[in-house]
């Protein structure tokens, strides 16, 4: 008689968590407000070039020192590079999957007003209304986070490996900079870029202080404003090195 070895597997609580809708939006929230902090360390860092070559070297030269003696040499950055790529993949993962669920979930566009509302001219139903922003907004985090990401591998490629950079000179980053920013390109793909992260920023902590529990009716207006001016702030402080350079400021 053949025996049953089979085990009674019950999936981990982290497991349950993750294949919820709600674990994979705390996920996600938690993974956004960790490249949040990155982006407002790196955005003050690259503001950095406006001292000088000596001044924005030394910078970037220090960065790979950081935990010296304890860590060895770039232990930090590598540890900040791979907590940084576990943030995008988890965010990218679970945006994708719930983006499906949700797709999953409603087939068919939204079409219907409210019920008992009879909308006049130039006076959509509210419910509609609402369920076209939030479609917008929807629409604008997907793409915007598709940009990011096919940004992230160009600037990587950049400025990190040098492989893209036309003048590219290792041990130089700002050279480096100024000459990535003296192209065409290298400007419209940054400032595309930088754009659609204000977006995805002002979109983005708005909907992970509601995940998280941080929305209440007398903060709501508080959240918003921080959420508007996050967005600006990153924005501005990012696009002011490319605008530097095509205007001379920064040569």
């Amino acid at each position: 008689m053949a025996l049953d070895t089979r085990t009674d597997r019950r999936p981990s609580f982290a497991g349950l968590l993750w294949r919820s809708t709600v674990g994979k939006k705390t996920a996600m929230a938690v993974s956004g407000l960790v490249m949040l902090l990155y982006l407002v360390v790196h955005m003050l860092g690259n503001l950095k070039i406006f001292f000088g070559a000596a001044d924005f070297d030394g910078y970037a030269a220090w960065l790979r020192t950081i935990g010296e003696p304890f860590l060895h040499h770039e232990w930090f950055l590598w540890i900040a590079r791979v907590v940084l790529v576990a943030a995008v993949v988890v965010h990218a993962v679970a945006a994708y999957q719930l983006s499906r669920r949700d797709l999953a979930a409603r087939p068919t566009g939204y079409a219907r007003p409210s019920p008992g509302h009879r909308p006049g001219p130039g006076r959509p139903a509210p419910r509609l209304l609402r369920r076209r922003r939030a479609s917008y907004a929807a629409r604008t985090m997907r793409w915007g986070g598709v940009i990011l990401g096919l940004f992230l591998v160009w600037h990587l490629l950049d400025l990190t490996t040098l492989t893209v950079n036309p003048r590219a000179e290792a041990g130089h980053p700002y050279a480096n900079v100024v000459a990535s920013f003296s192209t065409w390109y290298g400007n419209t793909v940054y400032v595309v870029a930088m754009l659609a992260l204000g977006l995805h920023v002002r979109h983005g902590f708005w909907s992970a202080a509601q995940t998280l529990g941080a929305n209440r009716p007398g903060r709501d207006r508080m959240l918003k404003a921080l959420a508007n001016a996050l967005a600006a702030v990153l924005t501005a402080g990012f696009l002011a090195v490319p605008v530097s350079v095509m205007t001379g400021v920064v040569s």
